[in-house]
C-alpha cells in the first residue's frame, strides 16, 4: 500500500440528515517534510467513529466543528517515516490525533509511542484505545457497576458495547444487551460475554423485550443510542439506577432533534441517576483501564472484533457504514501495512 503521493478526505459539504458520498472529497497533495519539533508519519490504521458525526455540524461542541474543505480527523496508528522530534525516530509506533490520509505531520509533542506486541496494532484505536477506555471508564466509574449488578447496554455489539459486556462479566455483574441483527445478538453472547439480548429491528416491543432479556429490571444502563430503546430501558430501571450516558446514535443523523424520552416522572419516582460523560476528561482512569486491560486479554478475558476496510478511498463508506450499524464490533480502516 505504499503512496507516492499523500492521498487525502476532505469534508466536501456538511451533511444534512444522513451523511453521503457527496459529502467527502479526496485530493492528492505532495507527501509534506516535517519542521523542527515535528514528525512525518505514514498512516496505517484509521479509526471512525460516531462522534464524528457531530464534528461534521457547524455547532459548537465539546470538541470543534470539522472546517469545510478541510482534512477530516480521527484517531490514527502510524509509522515515524522522518523525524525531527527529540523523542521519537524513524521506524517508531505512535497513535494520535491526525488527518484522513496516509501521510501526516504532527508536533512530536502530539503522538503516542505504542509496542508492537502480542496483540494486533489497530487494537491502539480499539479495545486498548478510545472504545475500550469508554466502555471501562462509563461502567465503573459513571455508573458504579458493582458485583450482582444487573447491566443493560444499548448497541451491544459495537466497539463500545462489545467491551461493556465483557467487563461487566469481569466485575461479577449479569448483562443483557440489544443489537440490530440476529447475527450480532449471537455474537453478544458467544463471544461478549452478555447473558441475553435481543435483536431491536424485530422486536414487537421494546419495552417488552428489554423486560425478558432483564426479568429483575436493570441496575445500570450504559446508552449509546438514545430514542425509542433508550425510553424502553427507562421504565426498566429499578429504584436507584444509574444510567451512563454515552452516546445519542440515533438522533446523528436527523435534521430535527427528536423528542422523548416519554415517561421522564419515572426518573423522579425511581430516584435515577443520569449522567453523561466524554471519555477523554478522565485520563488517569484511561490508563488505569489500559493496564488492567492488557492483563485481561493476556488472560483471554477481553476477546475483540473488528470490521476492517481497506484504502483511504474506502473511508467515507466505512464511516457511513458504521453510522447505519453494518459493522461489528470497531470499524476500522487500514491504510498501509508496516514497513
Amino acid at each position: 500500500m505504499s503512496q507516492a503521493v499523500n492521498k487525502q478526505i476532505r469534508l466536501a459539504s456538511r451533511p444534512t440528515g444522513w451523511v453521503a458520498a457527496n459529502n467527502f472529497s479526496v485530493t492528492e497533495e505532495a507527501i509534506p517534510k516535517p519542521a523542527d519539533g515535528q514528525v512525518l508519519v505514514r498512516n496505517i490504521f484509521m479509526s471512525v467513529d460516531p462522534y464524528m458525526r457531530g464534528r461534521m455540524n457547524d455547532v459548537k461542541s465539546y470538541i470543534p466543528p470539522f472546517q469545510v474543505g478541510a482534512v477530516l480527523q480521527a484517531g490514527v496508528v502510524s509509522q515515524v517515516v522522518e523525524s525531527k522530534y527529540d523523542g521519537l525516530k524513524e521506524g517508531d509506533l505512535v497513535t494520535g490525533m491526525l488527518g484522513w490520509e496516509n501521510y501526516s505531520v504532527t508536533d512530536g509533542r502530539l503522538v503516542r509511542q505504542v509496542r508492537s506486541g502480542p496483540a494486533p496494532l489497530s487494537y491502539h484505536l480499539g479495545i486498548l484505545g478510545m472504545p475500550g477506555m469508554t466502555a471501562y471508564v462509563g461502567l465503573t466509574k459513571i455508573a458504579e457497576a458493582k458485583k450482582g449488578d444487573n447491566v443493560f447496554v444499548t448497541a451491544a455489539s459495537g466497539a463500545v458495547g462489545s467491551v461493556v459486556g465483557q467487563l461487566a462479566r469481569i466485575h461479577g455483574c449479569r448483562v443483557a444487551g440489544s443489537a440490530g441483527s440476529d447475527e450480532k445478538v449471537s455474537l453478544l453472547k458467544s463471544d461478549f460475554g452478555y447473558n441475553a439480548g435481543f435483536n431491536y429491528k424485530t422486536s414487537k416491543s421494546l419495552t417488552e423485550s428489554v423486560q425478558e432479556a432483564c426479568p429483575k429490571g436493570v441496575d445500570v444502563l450504559f446508552e449509546n443510542v438514545g430514542g425509542d430503546i433508550f425510553e424502553a430501558a427507562l421504565w426498566n430501571m429499578r429504584d436507584y439506577g444509574r444510567v451512563a450516558l454515552c452516546g445519542m446514535i440515533s438522533n446523528y443523523n436527523m435534521e430535527d432533534p427528536q423528542p422523548g424520552p416519554r415517561g421522564m416522572m419515572l426518573i423522579i419516582g425511581r430516584r435515577l441517576t443520569i449522567r453523561g460523560f466524554i471519555v477523554s476528561d478522565h485520563p488517569k482512569w484511561c490508563d488505569e483501564y489500559v493496564r488492567k486491560a492488557i492483563g485481561w486479554l493476556k488472560e483471554g478475558r477481553l476477546t475483540y472484533r473488528e470490521t476492517i476496510a481497506e484504502g483511504i478511498e474506502n473511508a467515507p463508506q466505512a464511516f457511513i457504514d458504521m453510522l447505519k450499524g453494518k459493522n461489528t464490533g470497531k470499524q476500522i480502516v487500514q491504510l498501509a501495512d508496516i514497513d
